[in-house]
């Protein structure tokens, strides 16, 4: 197991992002949970919405003067979906803002602690980086950025000796898509698309993922997107 010290989770306050800062906490880390709120149920909070780069730059050099940074989980994110045709380039940036942008931001400023720590950065992906769904253009090419973002820093930064994975969830069950997931033909998709179990994933299974990413600490695991969609990708 690593030394333990602090991780930057972001998108804290609840679905992954709250079982990930949970998971991290009954590990033994010091978890700094970012959130537009600052009500994440777990960990010490900040308020920080990631989307704004001071408020990164000064969350972030608040964490650091309490201590050691040894790990971010880049986990902030929206959804906006709808058709193509009808999408509109506002509501493409906004995803795009959140869900990569945000990630190069928080990475770029989490650097030099993590550079002197030797530490690792999670980012939070999605199995549709791989996939042309209907309606998710925006979603889709914002979890791809986040795919070849992880790429590219893990191959200019593993001199740093700082690791850099991308865990890729299917459909996982939280809060906000209760009732969706709830529906008779969204439990008759799931039953028939994905292999294990025929059900969505659980953020704890998420979460525990994300954990052993960092007590573990396999150095020689870097750049890498890991599924977790029950194989439902892989699925023909």
């Amino acid at each position: 197991m690593r030394e333990q010290g602090q991780i930057i989770v972001t998108g804290a306050s609840k679905g992954i992002g709250a079982a990930v800062s949970h998971a991290l906490c009954a590990r033994g880390f010091t978890v700094a949970s970012l959130s537009r709120t600052g009500d994440a149920p777990n960990g010490d909070n900040y308020v920080c919405d990631v989307t704004d780069e001071q408020a990164v730059k000064g969350a972030f050099g608040d964490i650091g003067a309490r201590g050691p940074i040894v790990g971010l989980v880049n986990n902030a994110g929206v959804h906006l979906g709808g058709p193509t045709a009808r999408l509109l380039t506002e509501q493409f940036e906004t995803v795009m803002r959140l869900n990569s942008t945000a990630v190069m931001v928080c990475a770029r400023e989490a650097y030099p602690y993590l550079k002197a720590s030797q530490g690792t950065i999670v980012n939070m992906g999605s199995f549709f980086d791989r996939m042309g769904v209907p309606h998710n253009l925006a979603y889709c090419a914002s979890k791809a950025a986040v795919a070849a973002m992880t790429r590219c820093m893990a191959v200019e930064w593993a001199e740093d000796h700082i690791q850099v994975v991308n865990v890729a969830p299917g459909y996982v069950a939280t809060e906000l898509n209760e009732d969706y997931l709830n529906q008779e033909k969204s439990r008759a998709f799931l039953q028939s698309r994905v292999p294990v179990g025929g059900r969505a994933g659980t953020t704890e299974e998420v979460a525990q993922m994300v954990g052993m990413l960092f007590s573990e600490r396999i150095a020689y695991l870097t750049g890498e997107t890991i599924y977790m969609d029950g194989a439902q990708g892989i699925n023909h």
